[in-house]
């Protein structure tokens, strides 16, 4: 039987990546770059965990070698692109996807243990928590893995390994929920079943071996019709 649920934040809590990539933006137009991603840009990018392998990605795509831009310049910029994220989030620009909060409390008010799995920075997990559940909002997590906490960001299993570490539990006693492939790769390669709800960057993606593709998680129960022991066999 399933005892927790582990959620990836971007993409899967929220649609937040149209926030992240005007954040981007900003910061790019602050450090006087003459960097600008588009829709279909981002898009391409996603692909690539973690913000500043991001903007590294895209320094090589410009041929811009390290010597003209460091990883101490990255990191500066990505400080400032969390910044103007937060700003957004703040303002109510990333609301939770249609069902989450419901998911969250509801499986809480059973008894089922609550973790989070993400290649995000953990100042925006809080940021993103903090403004759409409240400011006790992270409390509802037990576990909380961010791409700070580990070497190899997803779709390395290493956040979930450290999450399931964390809670003392065994792959088939969990289920995660995921919008993305390398974050289905993830979970899976943790031996952890998946629900994959796509998000607006990764509907063109294809999620052979999950356990459920979902539009969203409206009408989704881990309990209900049977799911509970399909997943912890999957």
């Amino acid at each position: 039987m399933i005892r927790a649920l582990i959620f990836d934040v971007d993409g899967t809590l929220a649609e937040t990546e149209e926030g992240h990539r005007q954040a981007f933006n900003a910061a790019f137009a602050e450090a006087r770059l003459d960097w600008v991603w588009d829709v279909g840009l981002y898009r391409e990018l996603y692909s690539v965990t973690g913000g500043k392998e991001r903007m590294r990605r895209y320094a090589d795509m410009r041929g811009v070698s390290a010597a003209e831009l460091s990883d101490a310049d990255i990191a500066r910029l990505h400080v400032r692109k969390n910044a103007h994220y937060a700003e957004l989030v703040r303002a109510g620009q990333c609301p939770l996807r249609p069902g989450v909060e419901r998911l969250i409390r509801a499986s809480r008010a059973r008894g089922l243990r609550l973790a989070i799995s993400t290649t995000t920075s953990r100042v925006n997990i809080v940021e993103l928590v903090e403004a759409t559940l409240g400011p006790d909002g992270l409390a509802l997590f037990e576990a909380v893995v961010s791409g700070e906490d580990v070497v190899a960001k997803k779709p390395a299993p290493d956040a979930y390994l450290r999450v399931l570490e964390t809670l003392a539990l065994r792959p088939d006693e969990c289920l995660a929920f995921e919008d993305s492939y390398n974050g289905l790769l993830s979970a899976r390669a943790a031996g952890v079943a998946t629900i994959v709800t796509p998000s607006l960057y990764t509907r063109h993606e294809t999620f052979d071996g999950a356990a459920m593709i979902m539009s969203d998680l409206t009408d989704f129960d881990p309990a209900g019709s049977g799911f509970a022991s399909e997943a912890a066999s999957a």
